[in-house]
C-alpha cells in the first residue's frame, strides 16, 4: 500500500516505514504530524478525490536539519563584479508510521 501526501507544495509517494526529508516543519523531535493524502493506492484498486477525503497519513519527526551547502555564486564578464553566497536549505525528516483509510 503507497499513499501521496502533499507538503510544502511538492507531492510524495510514501509508503509504511519510509523515512522521508521534506519542507521544514514547526514540529518538536519525536512528535506526530499528519499530511495531507491525495491518492491512496492498495491491492483493491487506487482511490482519489472523495475516496480519500478520510484517509490520513500520521508521521513521527526524526530530525530537524540542513540539507548540505550549496554555492551561489554570480558573476559578470569583464566587469569585475563577483559576489559568493552560501546556502543550507532547512528540512525536516519524518517517518511514515500509518496510512489509514
Amino acid at each position: 500500500m503507497y499513499a501521496i501526501i502533499e507538503n510544502g507544495n511538492k507531492q510524495y509517494k510514501v509508503t509504511e516505514g519510509d523515512v522521508l526529508k521534506v519542507e521544514k516543519l514547526n514540529a518538536e523531535v519525536g512528535s506526530e504530524v499528519s499530511f495531507n493524502v491525495l491518492m491512496v493506492a492498495d491491492e483493491n484498486g487506487v482511490k482519489v478525490g472523495a475516496d480519500v477525503a478520510n484517509a490520513k497519513v500520521t508521521a513521527k519527526v526524526e530530525a530537524q536539519d540542513k540539507f548540505r551547502k550549496i554555492i551561489v555564486f554570480k558573476y559578470k564578464a569583464k566587469k569585475n563584479e563577483r559576489k559568493k553566497q552560501g546556502h543550507r536549505q532547512p528540512f525536516t525528516a519524518v517517518k511514515i508510521e500509518k496510512i489509514s483509510l
